[in-house]
């Protein structure tokens, strides 16, 4: 056998033409990238937030014709957001609010600068108000790696089926790693659909790194706490959005678990004197205080710390919840669906052994974390729970249609089973909690049944 003996020269050349192609870093982007929406709870108005990799103007150019010049403009700013990862890297988080926009009406748009524009994108412009019928996709703990509901939930879309997404919380898995690598490709994944709907959201566990500074960096929500806990209007519903996770990493601050406790009261009973306009209140957070997953997650212990509050004492938001009368409680952080029956301290108050979810006298609970991610699915514990109504271990999402102001229908999409509907409820709440001086009676209990008394939710 001939040893061939290597040309050194021929080697190096290689070598150079190698790294000429693949080793010579690409000079930083002016491109727009990342899009997506968001609504700041104020009517007639949409956020638009994408990144850029150098410093550039922010600008949406935006109209209602699919082709042909964008007449209208509108400016925004830019803040450079430098991942706490070893190499530092920063990114340039553009943010512009339109103005002005006619409810209920599609309008095209393209964000950027002379240095560079997006594609065209469209999104429907919010109605005002609340007599009309908002129709959401909900769900948590969506990742980078096997996002198995999101090609369905694209497809939804495009459709036009939804007018906004809730995610519950945990992004990516996670937002900062690989010096926030990770967090860009969820960002440019999750484009098809945010930069079509307002894509509201609340911080998971797998936000925590640097002070969860990815989330608060990449997400543009109402109110001033960079999105930790904040509230909206949408059609009859106000819906709340809360961060479970003060009450984990307390190392950032255990004010906050007061801030937003007190926050949240403030809210809650703002939202009770506007339950004539809005009759249902909604509210989303990550860590569940009920579940009954094969783990040894907060929501598997009796004294949960969201339930109870910390120490099983202080600032525990089930007692808080069930004062003001949330109607609806979304969370995720187990990777499954599972329905509950109407539950307060582990008792199940149904409206009726026929009708459980009509005049509920506790709140709904509704656990939708199995949009996926590298974790896969979570098992569940071998036996239900008596207070537990549905499980479901299948990749899916969840469509809450608040009809109006009496009617609400949840369903849930199996990605497992190609978009099969695996459950299909309607939560009736035919009566509203009156008010007597300043006092706010909960219409849950019995006792308050009769006293019933706003037009068009008398039983």
């Amino acid at each position: 056998m001939r040893i061939l003996r290597p040309c050194w020269s021929c080697c190096c050349l290689l070598l150079f033409c190698s790294l000429g192609i693949q080793g010579t870093p690409k000079a930083p982007s002016a491109a727009p990238e990342q899009v997506h929406l968001s609504y700041l709870d104020e009517p007639g108005s949409m956020t638009v937030t994408w990144t850029t990799w150098v410093p550039t103007p922010s600008e949406v150019q935006f109209g209602l014709q699919p082709s042909g010049p964008l007449p209208l403009r509108a400016q925004g700013t830019f803040s450079p957001f430098v991942d706490g990862g070893i190499l530092r890297r920063k990114l340039y988080i553009h943010r512009v609010t339109l103005r002005g926009l006619l409810p209920g009406v599609q309008y095209v748009y393209r964000c950027g600068s002379a240095q560079g524009w997006s594609r065209r994108f469209r999104f429907r412009a919010l109605k005002n108000g609340p007599h009309w019928s908002p129709r959401l996709a909900v769900y948590g703990d969506l990742g980078a790696d096997n996002p198995k509901a999101l090609p369905r939930l694209r497809r939804d879309t495009q459709q036009g089926m939804y007018d906004a997404v809730l995610h519950v919380g945990d992004f990516a898995y996670n937002m900062d790693q690989d010096n926030a690598r990770i967090g860009d490709k969820f960002m440019r994944l999750i484009e098809p659909v945010a930069a079509s709907l307002p894509y509201m959201t609340c911080p998971g566990n797998h936000e925590e790194r640097y002070n969860f500074s990815n989330y608060k960096a990449r997400f543009n929500m109402p109110g001033d706490s960079e999105g930790l806990w904040y509230s909206w209007d949408l059609g009859p519903a106000h819906i709340i959005s809360f961060s479970t996770e003060v009450y984990f990493f307390l190392h950032y601050g255990r004010h906050l678990v007061e801030r937003q406790f007190h926050w949240l009261e403030s809210d809650l009973q703002k939202a009770n004197q506007n339950r004539a306009a809005r009759p249902w209140i909604i509210t989303m957070g990550h860590r569940p205080m009920y579940c009954s997953n094969a783990d040894l997650d907060d929501c598997t212990w009796h004294e949960s710390k969201v339930r109870k509050g910390l120490r099983g004492r202080f600032y525990g938001l089930e007692d808080l919840f069930y004062k003001y009368g949330v109607d609806l409680q979304l969370w995720a952080h187990e990777h499954s669906y599972e329905r509950l029956w109407p539950i307060y301290n582990y008792q199940v108050f149904n409206g009726s052994q026929e009708k459980p979810y009509t005049n509920p006298r506790g709140p709904v609970h509704i656990i939708t974390g199995s949009a996926g991610c590298e974790e896969r699915l979570t098992p569940f514990s071998l036996f239900p729970r008596p207070w537990s109504a549905l499980r479901v271990k299948e990749y899916g999402y969840t469509r809450l249609h608040v009809l109006n102001g009496t009617h609400i229908h949840l369903q849930q999409v199996s990605d497992d089973q190609d978009g099969k509907i695996v459950d299909d409820i309607w939560v009736l709440s035919l009566c509203l909690p009156p008010f007597i001086g300043s006092k706010i009676i909960y219409c849950a209990p019995t006792v308050c049944q009769a006293l019933c008394s706003v037009p068009g939710r008398q039983p």
